[in-house]
């Protein structure tokens, strides 16, 4: 066998090699994706099942309507630069579904995945705290721009899923 095959055949062979390690690569990226979107959904439920979480949750529901309501401190909330203390419960929720809503946008947590989960939870909260939302947008033009974006996605799964069961699948009976 001539030097020139045997230089082909070892440049093949180390092609073969490398291509078969970058899809091995690829793999493992995928493989440590799924990984961290299940650590994302899983603290992202975790979060919203906290009692703390909830409380705030029915801060605002019960709370914040009343508190929106005195104009010092809707000035406070326009014009300081830090939360007041009286809000803050409302602040936390609008933040935490901005870094959920951020996940989604990036890729981290699937799109699907999110909306299936929590669409009603999303959009029902991002209406609550609509007023305030309002006032913050006031000041800063750009504030929970990604919660934003999560409620209407979530608004618009809602539209186009009344339900996530799966066609074709029977049901279970309610007797």
């Amino acid at each position: 066998m001539s030097p020139e095959w045997l230089t082909a055949i070892g440049t093949l062979g180390t092609f073969v090699v490398i291509a078969a390690s970058a899809l091995a690569a690829l793999m493992q990226l995928r493989h440590m994706r799924g990984s961290n979107q299940i650590v994302a959904l899983t603290e992202c439920r975790e979060t919203l099942e906290s009692d703390e979480f909830q409380d705030a949750r029915r801060f605002i529901m019960t709370e914040l309507p009343r508190l929106l309501g005195d104009a010092g401190i809707r000035l406070r909330f326009q014009t300081e630069p830090s939360t007041p203390l009286e809000l803050r419960q409302a602040v936390n929720v609008a933040n935490f579904f901005e870094s959920m809503g951020a996940f989604v946008r990036f890729g981290i947590i699937d799109r699907t995945i999110a909306c299936s989960l929590w669409c009603g939870v999303v959009v029902g909260t991002w209406n609550l705290l609509l007023p305030m939302i309002r006032l913050r947008r006031s000041r800063d033009p750009a504030v929970w721009e990604y919660f934003e974006y999560l409620a209407a996605i979530s608004k618009q799964f809602m539209e186009d899923n009344p339900t996530t069961y799966p066609p074709g699948v029977p049901r279970m009976p309610l007797e």
